[in-house]
């Protein structure tokens, strides 16, 4: 079977993508929008592909395998409903694999949490919160800064804004009063 071609993302064009970004479905790619400009920040490279556990397994199966030959350090896979996606590609690749349970109509996402975290002794699958496409774009850049000092720099960035926001909020508390305090947007 034929490899997708490349798509690469705005600003990492040519440059060798170090995360792979799968969905189950063109449907769960609303749950990942906002880590995919996540990961548009870090300026990490990354691909985008829809790798289907059960209309496509074959191709997935292939894109498990080969995706640390192909210079991948963590692979992303974002699924709902029954959610094998992040399972399927963990069984096939000696990457981190980060899944991203997706809220579907049933259960609110909780099925698709539920079978994400009970992969079987073996085949760990780091799981994120429902719906949260932005910690696993947090945790792939941690992962890649492990070996990437550019990486490395932006999770020291992000840390530290995090930081200087957090305390702006807690002396204007301090400076207003609990009483007073409005929440700003956040």
């Amino acid at each position: 079977m034929s490899e997708a071609p490349r798509s690469y993302p705005e600003g990492t064009s040519g440059r060798q993508p170090l995360v792979a970004v799968c969905m189950g479905s063109d449907t769960d790619l609303e749950t990942l929008r906002p880590g995919l400009a996540v990961l548009e920040s870090t300026n990490i490279p990354y691909e985008v592909h829809i790798t289907s556990a059960h209309r496509t397994p074959q191709y997935m199966l292939d894109f498990g395998k080969k995706a640390a030959g192909r210079g991948f350090k963590v692979i992303i896979a974002a699924a709902g409903g029954a959610a094998h996606l992040p399972g399927m590609i963990a069984s096939e690749t000696v990457l981190p694999v980060i899944g991203v349970p997706v809220k579907a109509k049933a259960l609110d996402g909780l099925d698709s949490l539920c079978s994400i975290v009970s992969m079987p002794r073996g085949i760990p699958v780091a799981t994120v919160g429902i719906g949260n496409s932005v910690n696993a774009a947090i945790l792939a850049a941690r992962i890649v800064a492990t070996s990437d000092e550019a990486a490395r720099q932006w999770v020291a960035g992000h840390l530290k804004q995090m930081d200087d926001d957090n305390m702006a909020k807690e002396a204007r508390l301090q400076r207003e009063g609990w009483a007073t305090y409005q929440k700003l947007d956040s």
